[in-house]
């Protein structure tokens, strides 16, 4: 099968890669950090080199860089199989008081990216009536908490997003799969002084998505939410 997944340069993101690329699924990726990308490409490519492995470096905030990674895709005259809209980006912060400009950033990482990218997909997934779409989302979008801001306005947005695909794409067989996950440890919580054994390791995320996948054309889990055993930090 065929998997893209955007963000996929480090935490989550490669982590998902990895974890298809060793059941022996081809890989589209992308971030918008070109050497960080480019460093786990070669990575993974030297780890699976009997896989397809490709990836190029674009800025999902903008709607170009949605559209240019989705036409990128096409280009490739590959079947999207599977589509995980992982990229997405968290600014600490209160409505009241955080930067201008903060909620116009969080909607364009967080909410466009996968709006975009999955508009210029779903045509030829529609025409196939096959696919399975997952977009990453957050406890966030499921309560309001301290310091939430903008980032916990974009991705409720997003849980928006993904339920109405589900409803709009159960015609043409397309699964639509929102994960929300709690904690997970990743770089932006080294040296944060939390143990890596309080919150879970990106290989959960990873394996549940992967297993999930793995089910008959007749089931879906609609979503999904996985915590810390010991509850929220």
């Amino acid at each position: 099968m065929n998997i893209i997944i955007t963000g996929a340069s480090r935490g989550l993101g490669y982590t998902l890669a990895e974890t298809f690329a060793k059941e022996g699924h081809n890989l589209y990726l992308t971030a918008r950090n070109e050497v960080s990308l480019y460093h786990a490409l070669e990575s993974l490519m030297g780890r699976f080199p009997n896989q397809k492995i490709k990836a190029k470096a674009f800025d999902l905030s903008l709607k170009e860089g949605s559209a240019g990674f989705g036409k990128w895709i096409l280009d490739q005259q590959a079947d999207v199989d599977i589509l995980i809209n992982n990229a997405g980006n968290f600014i600490p912060g209160s409505i009241y008081n955080e930067a201008e400009g903060v909620l116009e950033n969080m909607l364009g990482i967080n909410l466009f990216s996968a709006y975009h990218l999955t508009r210029a997909l779903l045509p030829s997934m529609m025409k196939r009536k096959s696919g399975h779409i997952f977009n990453v989302c957050s406890i966030a979008a499921l309560a309001a908490y301290p310091n939430g801001g903008s980032y916990s306005i974009s991705k409720f947005a997003l849980s928006g997003f993904s339920k109405n695909l589900r409803e709009e794409m159960k015609p043409y067989n397309i699964k639509v799969t929102g994960i929300y996950p709690g904690a997970i440890y990743t770089d932006s919580w080294s040296g944060s002084g939390v143990d890596p054994n309080r919150i879970m390791k990106p290989s959960d995320l990873a394996e549940t998505i992967l297993q999930i996948s793995k089910l008959s054309p007749a089931a879906l889990v609609e979503d999904i939410v996985i915590r810390p055993l010991l509850g929220d930090l």
